[in-house]
């Protein structure tokens, strides 16, 4: 047993009040997860996924600087220094698709936050489409038939894993036009867009050499998700038929 002894509670401030009535309502194993979220509304967390930040995190913004801070973690265990300073599109996810639609995971389809914010961290995760693949079929187990929302989000991530084997900074697309920004060490052939934007120059046009800017009406989120993901297809295509050739 342990005994916690305390002053009179009108000698302790009013937050000291609150942890002892959290702490005494907390008797039951493996209570502490709800004893910490009380700590956070006593003492306030601030913003933390928003713009109302402390230090480092209000300079960068909550998700850069967990990946500044995964990738100097990553450095230090593998014994090497950590170049802060290094291009952001190195970092691992840098790569940006914004289709302008719906893709999250619905509160009626999983009402319980906690659970919600695993899930979002472990398909930001996969790293193949296995694994994505695997987790759809997990969710599907466990809560039931897929919402739109929640399926366009696991079409999003295929797409940011599509985009970093081809290369691709960012993949942007709205209801009749988008673009695709390349890395500088991107494995698609320069040759390959060009010849793309010369079989179709009404859909497709190259600009500044590492920018492919097209038209079509995707007015709707399956117009638009089918189309990027057919022209990221036919990217991929033409990179393993030059593979295929040099080998």
């Amino acid at each position: 047993y342990a005994y916690l002894m305390t002053p009179d509670l009108r000698a302790v401030s009013s937050d000291a009040r609150k942890r002892l009535e959290a702490i005494e309502a907390a008797g039951d194993l493996g209570i502490g997860f709800t004893l910490a979220t009380r700590d956070l509304e006593i003492r306030g967390a601030g913003e933390l996924l928003g713009e109302d930040q402390s230090g480092q995190i209000e300079t960068v913004g909550f998700s850069l600087y967990m990946e500044l801070l995964e990738r100097a973690v990553a450095a230090i265990k593998a014994g090497k220094p950590s170049h802060l300073d290094a291009p952001l599109p190195t970092l691992r996810g840098g790569n940006e698709v914004n289709l302008r639609l719906q893709a999250l995971i619905p509160e009626d389809y999983l009402p319980d936050v906690h659970e919600r914010l695993i899930f979002y961290k472990r398909i930001a995760n996969a790293g193949r489409i296995e694994s994505l693949d695997d987790l759809k079929a997990e969710m599907i187990d466990r809560f039931g038939s897929l919402p739109v929302a929640l399926a366009n989000l696991f079409r999003v991530t295929a797409l940011k894993l599509a985009c970093q084997a081809l290369g691709i900074a960012k993949l942007d697309a709205g209801a009749a036009s988008g673009r695709i920004d390349f890395e500088p060490d991107t494995p698609v052939q320069p040759m390959q867009v060009i010849e793309l934007a010369r079989a179709e120059p009404s859909a497709f046009r190259l600009q500044d050499g590492s920018t492919l800017r097209f038209n079509a009406p995707l007015e709707d989120a399956e117009a638009r998700l089918g189309f990027v993901e057919a022209l990221l297809e036919r990217l991929a295509e033409g990179e393993s038929t030059r593979l295929a050739a040099n080998a």
